[in-house]
């Protein structure tokens, strides 16, 4: 498959975070979307735009801390909640700095830029009341953070009006942003060997992993790049998708997230 231009950033994105991983150690697998395109297309849905990279909390509160040392401030923005006070998703995002996209429906005063998704999967409890009032809590938290910064707020006339916060309600969302990381490390601690992307919009059931399918990992391709994936990922799709194998109708093969992509200078939507 010829790569798009957006493909190729988000390819070598990738790949910056497998190298990071690779020197550091660092655990990392594909999940949702690109994992399903690693195994029904070795690289990208062709209609897909992102790329989605999964690790667990330990392995992804390493790769914070550590990521900076090996990023060219010039090339690259590792995007968190802490070091963009207007980002307000619960996962971070690594961009390239010399690209700019506006996503639909998502119009909002955070960096943009193209990028991949790098999520954190939690222990969540075995108890499904627990399992309830963690995910119930995690929402409210995200709920809150999301409408003080302006997030999923159509362009229409009345964004025009939107102008920066001030400390005290950037401090009032970073107290959110404490608390909404809190319900997510609930059982940090806890002896559960089980675990959950919270920020997933799939289903609550559908991407939750064992310890084991989260840490049995195995090399495939995708593109020209060679990623981890869980070696079960059969029935991690199957979970997800079903019958993975079979490609959606033609009218559902489109790309969801993008208005407008501009590379290197250069507009391409």
């Amino acid at each position: 498959m010829v790569l798009t231009p957006l493909h190729q950033v988000e390819l070598r994105l990738m790949q910056t975070v497998i190298n990071i991983c690779d020197t550091e150690k660092i655990d990392y697998f594909l999940i949702g979307g690109s994992l399903l395109g690693a195994i029904r297309h070795h690289g990208f849905i062709p209609w897909d735009d992102d790329i989605d990279i999964g690790m667990r909390r330990s392995e992804y509160q390493r790769f914070i801390a550590v990521a900076n040392r090996y990023l060219d401030p010039d090339q690259y923005f590792l995007q968190t909640g802490a070091s963009d006070p207007d980002y307000g998703l619960s996962y971070m995002k690594l961009l390239d700095v010399n690209t700019y996209i506006e996503e639909k429906n998502n119009v909002n005063n955070a960096f943009k830029g193209v990028f991949v998704d790098i999520f954190p999967f939690d222990k969540i409890p075995d108890d499904e009341a627990l399992r309830r009032s963690q995910m119930m809590h995690f929402r409210l938290e995200d709920a809150a953070i999301l409408l003080r910064l302006n997030y999923n707020f159509v362009k229409t006339p009345l964004r025009n009006l939107l102008t920066k916060r001030t400390p005290q309600q950037l401090a009032e969302v970073n107290g959110h942003k404490q608390d909404r990381e809190g319900y997510m490390r609930l059982y940090e601690q806890s002896d559960s060997r089980t675990y959950k992307n919270l920020a997933s919009q799939y289903d609550y059931d559908k991407e939750i992993l064992s310890y084991q399918e989260l840490t049995e990992l195995e090399s495939a391709p995708f593109e020209d790049l060679q990623v981890k994936i869980p070696r079960a990922y059969d029935q991690i799709l199957t979970r997800m998708y079903g019958d993975y194998l079979q490609l959606p109708p033609t009218d559902q093969r489109v790309e969801k997230h993008l208005n407008k992509l501009i590379i290197n200078n250069h507009e391409i939507l």
